[in-house]
């Protein structure tokens, strides 16, 4: 019996029952030696869509290096081309760009800071939240 296969049948047992936590290590420990579209395979299974773990640890071997070059792109934008992005909502990058203003105005007391403020005082409660924290803190500390 191949991993691929292994894998499937294991799947389907604990689809209702659950996944004990040895047998779920060892399937995911496979799985860097399945093919891509093996892999693929199980991703869009019916048998995995329970198994958060499972499923996570697929999506991640599949796209590691598309992962990791979307995240590099960003972090060589400038403030302002991040913030035109950011503000678009389409670009399928909100949540990573969110995370790198805020990395960039924690590290930033120039005019970037600035920017981003704006940005996050016009965005979501969290976003504006999350600001109002970081002022607070800034307060505090002098």
């Amino acid at each position: 019996m191949s991993d691929y296969e292994y894998i499937f049948k294991q799947a389907k047992l604990f689809y209702y029952k659950g996944w004990p936590e040895d047998e779920l290590r060892k399937c995911v420990d496979m799985l860097p030696d399945l093919s891509q579209q093996e892999l693929f395979s199980l991703a869009t299974c019916r048998w995995i869509a329970r198994g958060k773990t499972l499923r996570q640890e697929i999506f991640r071997i599949l796209f590691m290096d598309k992962l990791g070059k979307r995240e590099e792109r960003l972090k060589e934008l400038s403030t302002s081309e991040l913030i035109n992005e950011f503000e678009d909502r389409g670009s399928g990058n909100v949540s990573l760009i969110r995370e790198e203003l805020k990395h960039r105005y924690k590290e930033d007391m120039g005019d970037d800071r600035i920017k981003i403020a704006a940005v996050f005082r016009k965005g979501t409660k969290g976003d504006q939240q999350w600001l109002e924290l970081q002022q607070r803190r800034e307060l505090s500390t002098k």
